[in-house]
């Protein structure tokens, strides 16, 4: 593969970094990041060479993935605009940041994928929700990408149209899910287990979960159902997160994201 690139290493950018080196030389790899200790930092733990500025790093890539957060992104385009070209693909993984307007800023002639990753992605089990008009790349390219965003967990494939409705269920989630791991502990905590031993018990408990609903195929509600004995201990619990709102307000937790998607398009 040619090299990648990459404008911006905060958290989501150093977890797609990590999950490229599975599968890609550092000599292959470079960045650019404004905070020189995070340079520093992210050099020190992956022996990837940064670039001395955003343009050096945006000329000499293939792939060049745009990691910044959406308000620096007009800054960031004004800087590499005339260093882009058509022969290369602009990723963005920027929440409210649509093609079009990538586009009209770098030269309509630029190739785009629009993506959605998550921070699992730093221990190789991200999803990532990809945007990309199949007509405008070559399957070989087309490949590489699919191999990129593979790389630290899976992909699917979706019209941008449903970019922001893959932020709710995928993008944002992993926070849910950790205060759901912590309030979990709690309770357990409330009821006498030593907390390093409930959060270990909560977050294995997620991940066998979710592995169950991936690996079986069964409906969650078909699995939620063979842990509910009649009249036991279980659908007590789910009764009671019935009548707190459990579902509701997960629900409500997507409105409330996507409500902000659309208010960073604007």
């Amino acid at each position: 593969m040619e090299k990648v690139g990459f404008i911006g290493m905060g958290n989501m950018g150093y977890a797609i970094l990590k999950g490229l080196l599975a599968y890609m030389p550092k000599e292959e790899l470079t960045f650019w990041e404004v905070n020189q200790k995070r340079v520093a930092w992210v050099q020190e733990q992956t022996g990837v060479i940064p670039a001395p500025d955003s343009k050096t790093c945006a000329t000499q890539v293939k792939y060049l993935i745009l990691a910044v957060k959406p308000q620096y992104f007009k800054q960031v385009m004004e800087e590499i605009g005339d260093f882009v070209s058509p022969r290369q693909v602009i990723i963005s993984i920027a929440a409210g940041i649509d093609s079009q307007y990538l586009k009209s800023n770098l030269g309509h002639e630029m190739r785009v994928v629009r993506t959605m990753p998550n921070t699992p992605a730093l221990v190789g089990e991200g999803m990532t929700g990809v945007c990309l008009e199949e007509e405008e790349f070559s399957p070989e390219e087309i490949r590489e990408i699919e191999k990129i965003f593979n790389s630290f967990g899976k992909m699917k494939r979706v019209p941008e149209r449903l970019i922001d409705a893959v932020g709710c269920v995928s993008g944002c989630s992993p926070a849910y899910v950790y205060m759901f791991i912590e309030a979990l502990a709690d309770g357990g905590v409330k009821y006498g287990l030593p907390r390093e031993d409930a959060y270990e018990m909560a977050a294995q408990t997620v991940l066998g979960s979710a592995r169950m609903v991936l690996e079986t195929g069964l409906h969650p509600g078909q699995l939620k159902d063979m842990v509910c004995s009649p009249g036991g201990t279980t659908i007590e619990g789910v009764s009671a997160l019935e009548e707190s709102g459990f579902r509701s307000a997960l629900i409500k937790a997507c409105d409330a994201s996507y409500e902000k998607n659309a208010k960073l398009k604007k």
